[in-house]
């Protein structure tokens, strides 16, 4: 059988994600089998606890919390549900104020002190960096 019909025959596999084929021709006929890949067992991924968000305060302008990682920052705990917190919130020290998505691991970012919300400064969906302003608010 010719070289340039055994390509062929591993493109249409490929292409048509066959796993075997075999054809006859005349006297000759081969057969071609695809491996399984071999998968890797993995591991879960785990929530690892985010660094400490940096605090910097400005005296007269409040507090800013800002990002412990780069990732996808969200207001909400999912679509279509109010934000954590809004503009004239007053927060505890604790309190989630918006959640960071890094490696599809959702990570909530807190409240390092209590106050009131004085300025959002990130939109829903926004791309962060680490160190990012992302809350103003006055203690």
């Amino acid at each position: 059988m010719d070289i340039r019909k055994i390509k062929k025959l591993i493109d249409l596999m490929i292409e048509s994600d066959l796993q075997a084929i075999e054809v006859k021709e005349g006297d000759q006929s081969i057969a071609l089998t695809r491996r399984n890949p071999v998968v890797a067992a993995g591991v879960a991924p785990v929530a690892l606890p985010a660094a400490e968000a940096p605090v910097v305060k400005a005296a007269s302008r409040g507090a800013v919390e800002t990002s412990p990682m780069v990732g996808v920052f969200y207001s909400a705990p999912s679509p279509g549900e109010a934000p954590f917190v809004n503009v004239g919130q007053t927060v505890s020290a604790g309190e989630t104020l918006g959640i960071i998505e890094a490696m599809k691991i959702m990570n909530p970012i807190e409240a390092t002190q209590s106050g009131v919300v004085e300025e959002i400064l990130v939109k829903n969906g926004d791309v962060i960096q680490f160190g990012q302003p992302l809350f103003r608010y006055r203690a």
